[in-house]
This record gives structure tokens, C-alpha cells and sequence, in this order.
């Protein structure tokens, strides 16, 4: 009976162990599909540790999960298409103007949203990474680029990038897609 009872808690033991690694696996793995990219910078980040990243990003769910963002009015939504034209017209003769062009254009419409406000970019990019993770890259690469960071082709690969980021804000509550001419289609070779 005293053998049966060892077998049994050592039963228990192994099998709760392995559902701990494997939750936890889990989990790792669901901040790793919910984030994408950002799961990897957050890794990198932490040079590895994937449990500093993983509490890291949790804590982003929890300080921007619940936002809503407010939709954009279709008068707003007309103006930001607009901006995003002139900037992207504006690369060919002042690329480094351009990208801080987008760079301040996309923390207002983030703003307008419902967002934390531009003033803080981090914030403002962690929050956006919890909701458009797929995208958020872009927008630090602009970021960055508006720093100084990067030749013209790195430029124009930015603001490529954070056109995914503005599609999908200026886009918002929509339900459709923006429309984009033939002028200013990704992959045309222009930004």
C-alpha cells in the first residue's frame, strides 16, 4: 500500500511539472502568435530571456489591452490620406524630411485614435504593437530613421514599412482596405 501511495504522489508530481512547462510553453507561444515580430524584438531585447520578454509584453497587455480605438471621421480619414501623399511625394527631393513628416503624421493619427499621445513614443509604440503588432515595426523603423538613422534606400524601406501602420489606422472601423493609386502602390519603387 505504501509503494502504491509513492507511485502514485510521484505520478502526480511528474504530471504536474510537465503541465507547468507545457502552460508555459503555451503561453509563450501565445504571446509569440499574438505579437509576432514584437515577441522577437522583446526577446532580443532582453538578450534572450524569454521570460523577462514574456513579462514584459504581458505587462503591455495589461496597460493597453482594454483600449478602444475611436474611429477616425471620414473628413479626418480624406486629410490623413492626403498628408500621407504629400510625404510620400516628398521623399524624392527631401527624403529625411519625408520620414519625419510620416513619423509625426502617424503619432497624431495614433493620437486621434485613442492612444497614448506621441509625446512619449515608446508608450505610444507599445501600446500600438498590442493592437497592430503585425505593423508597429515600420513606425519604429520611421521613428528611427527620423533620428538620423540610415541611408536613402533604409529611408525609403521605412516609410514602405509604416504604410502598413498608417493603412491600417487610417482604415479603422472601416472594414475595408485603403485604396491606393498607382502612384503610390507598394513595390511601385517609390515610398
Amino acid at each position: 500500500m505504501t509503494t502504491l501511495v509513492i507511485i502514485l504522489a510521484v505520478v502526480v508530481v511528474v504530471a504536474a511539472g510537465l503541465f507547468l512547462v507545457l502552460g508555459r510553453r503555451n503561453g509563450g507561444h501565445g504571446l509569440r502568435r499574438r505579437f509576432g515580430p514584437e515577441y522577437d524584438r522583446a526577446v532580443a531585447r532582453h538578450d534572450g530571456d524569454t521570460k523577462a520578454a514574456e513579462h514584459e509584453l504581458n505587462e503591455r497587455l495589461k496597460r493597453h489591452g482594454s483600449l478602444d480605438e475611436r474611429p477616425l471621421a471620414p473628413e479626418a480619414r480624406k486629410e490623413y490620406l492626403a498628408r500621407w501623399a504629400r510625404v510620400q511625394d516628398r521623399f524624392v527631393d527631401s527624403p529625411q524630411q519625408a520620414v519625419a513628416d510620416a513619423d509625426t503624421l502617424l503619432a497624431e493619427l495614433a493620437r486621434e485614435l485613442g492612444f497614448p499621445d506621441g509625446k512619449d513614443f515608446d508608450e505610444q509604440s507599445d501600446a500600438l504593437s498590442v493592437h497592430h503588432a503585425q505593423h508597429v515595426h515600420g513606425y519604429r523603423r520611421v521613428h528611427a530613421a527620423k533620428h538620423g538613422e540610415g541611408d536613402t534606400e533604409q529611408l525609403r524601406t521605412a516609410l514602405v514599412e509604416a504604410r502598413g501602420l498608417f493603412d491600417v489606422l487610417v482604415s479603422n472601423g472601416t472594414g475595408r482596405p485603403v485604396r491606393r493609386d498607382k502612384h503610390h502602390a507598394e513595390g511601385s519603387g517609390t515610398a
